[in-house]
């Protein structure tokens, strides 16, 4: 099992998925970032670009490209929680903690309330257009409007 981050994809019926490794360098002795990009089986179309998800190996390959299936999406895109406590998390502070510090000093009227905050997806059609079919884009014209290329 991998875990790693859905990325936009043109294959129908499948997610690529990108995982995430560290490689030493012999010579240097530091680890450096290597990205490893698989595509898993996603039928259902369960997760959006930007999820964290779990995939697994497949006992046979669907196709040559395809060897991998998707699990569940273990964080959607926006929402950080905290494996360990399994709090939510901004940045680097726990939600609970950033409300703590507003009402002891008091709360601003432009505070963001996560509370009231819509689902992801609220705006599907309006700015958000992961819920979209991408294509690759083989031309480039000047006043071409292609938002959904690859």
């Amino acid at each position: 099992m991998l875990l790693g981050q859905c990325v936009p994809c043109v294959k129908q019926n499948a997610s690529k998925i990108r995982v995430r490794r560290l490689k030493l360098d012999e010579n240097l002795l530091m680890y450096f970032k290597e990205d490893e990009f698989y595509y898993a089986h996603d039928p259902q179309k369960i997760c959006k670009t930007g999820d964290m998800v779990l995939i697994q190996e497949l006992s046979e390959k669907v196709t040559r490209l395809i060897t991998h299936k998707v699990l569940e999406v273990v964080y959607p895109l926006g929402d950080i929680t905290d494996p360990i406590t399994g709090k939510k998390v901004v940045v680097g502070k726990y939600r609970e903690d950033i409300e703590e510090k507003n009402k002891m000093y008091g709360e601003i009227e432009s505070t963001f309330k996560y509370d009231e905050a819509p689902p992801r997806g609220w705006q599907e059609g309006k700015k958000d257009f992961t819920h979209r079919e991408t294509y690759i884009k083989y031309h480039v014209f000047e006043n071409d409007d292609q938002p959904f290329a690859v």
